[in-house]
């Protein structure tokens, strides 16, 4: 475990006052160069206060380092995927030592099959898995191959559940629907999370038309007794394909992922963040019946399941390889769970000593926490949390979730 200590001007700060010149300097850089000034929509400015949104140099463990010198505990860990820390020695050197191998051949490198394996040894009825590099692709994956399944058109996916992917058939469902045609936005349709009547009434809806389910295992709610087992036995009796979206549960509720924590075996499943501990790396894991049809078989059409450049990149399968051997040699899963749980508990009985309690409010296992900000009125306040954030980040925290590592300590 990464054992991370306060510097000497982290210590001797008293005030809250922080320089930010460099980052305020580049901002209309980033905007000029980047849509949005970042990369990812999480990341952008609009996520941060105005004037103390600081552009990051480097990290350790679970502290980073702005380009104005400013260092940060970080809750958030790179939006869930550095769940071990950053620049983990372990998972560097396994990616540095595979990179002078080289990272891309025109056949498969056995390191793509030892990878394999060691994945489906994780999670219970994962008989094959494809390899690829973010979230999107392996949802995605999962849904064309759901379609060629069943030879079905709609998706049903989970509303309460805020992303799946940055594809049409996702993303056409969401206000940020520009660009996608009506004809697709359709084929994509919403249920409630602990709602099975709002499942049923999908199938009423759209008979023998639903290709498959996705959701997260679960979100800031966990699920109510029986629901998962009893949304996957309706998705057996109307022929639908039950799929899992593990990208933050993933490494995070148990090695095995939410669906081991919750004792449950999806037809598909999805993989990635913590997988690699912050390299590009995801997964698509599931029943031979359906991840055959991503090969050749003879009495099907082949489905393009996933064929990406760079899923099997050396050194990322390095890392994810070095990060599982952490996960089964390390406390990470009940270190992860005390510190959220430390946490927590520190959170609440400060809001309460200062009658805040009602309205900085943490949802979520301590694994996965997140806050609320909420007004006079108890009504979800961005004004609030953008005033949180602002303080937060001034006395050394870069906390838009409460996202805890393997490298916080007790200190952190």
């Amino acid at each position: 475990m990464i054992v991370s200590t306060r510097s000497a001007a982290f210590r001797e700060r008293l005030d809250p006052e922080m320089n930010f010149e460099e980052s305020l300097a580049l901002r209309s850089r980033f905007q000029s160069a980047i849509p949005g000034g970042a990369h990812t929509y999480a990341k952008g400015d609009d996520q941060f206060p105005e004037s103390i949104a600081p552009y990051i140099e480097r990290g350790k463990g679970c502290r980073v380092f702005d380009v104005d010198g400013n260092e940060f505990i970080e809750f958030g860990m790179g939006l869930r995927a550095v769940t071990l820390g950053h620049a983990h020695d372990t998972v560097i050197q396994a990616a540095r030592a595979e990179l002078a191998h080289g990272s891309n051949f025109t056949r498969p490198a056995t390191i793509e099959l030892r990878c394999a394996e060691k994945v489906l040894e994780l999670f219970h009825g994962a008989e094959m898995v494809k390899f690829a590099k973010n979230g999107s692709d392996v949802t995605t994956a999962a849904v064309r191959l759901a379609r060629a399944y069943t030879g079905r058109d709609v998706v049903a996916v989970c509303a309460d559940h805020p992303f799946f992917s940055g594809d049409d058939w996702y993303i056409g469902s969401t206000p940020m629907a520009a660009g996608i045609p009506e004809s697709t936005r359709k084929l994509t349709v919403k249920f409630r999370y602990n709602d099975l009547d709002s499942v049923h009434a999908l199938f009423n809806e759209y008979p023998g038309r639903i290709a498959c389910v996705i959701l997260e295992p679960e979100k800031e709610n966990p699920p109510v007794q029986g629901f998962l087992s009893q949304l996957q036995s309706i998705c057996r009796d109307q022929g639908t394909v039950f799929i899992l979206d593990e990208m933050i549960t993933g490494f995070r509720w148990h090695i095995g992922g939410g669906q081991r924590f919750h004792g449950i075996v999806p037809d598909l499943s999805t993989f990635g963040k913590a997988l690699g501990n912050g390299f590009a790396i995801s997964a698509l894991v599931g029943k031979r019946e359906l991840m055959r049809l991503g090969g050749f078989v003879e009495e099907r059409d082949r489905v393009f399941l996933l064929s990406t450049t760079h899923g099997a990149e050396g050194h990322a399968l390095a890392a994810a390889l070095a990060t599982i051997h952490v996960y089964e040699s390390e406390p990470v899963i009940q270190t992860l769970w005390r510190q959220g749980l430390r946490l927590a508990e520190g959170i609440r009985r400060s809001a309460a000593s200062y009658g805040l309690a009602d309205h900085f409010i943490l949802r979520g296992r301590p694994c996965c926490l997140v806050y609320e900000a909420r007004d006079a009125e108890r009504e979800i306040s961005p004004a609030f949390r953008t005033l949180v954030l602002q303080e937060t980040i001034r006395r050394g925290l870069l906390a838009p979730s409460l996202v805890v590592s393997y490298a916080h300590t007790d200190a952190d």
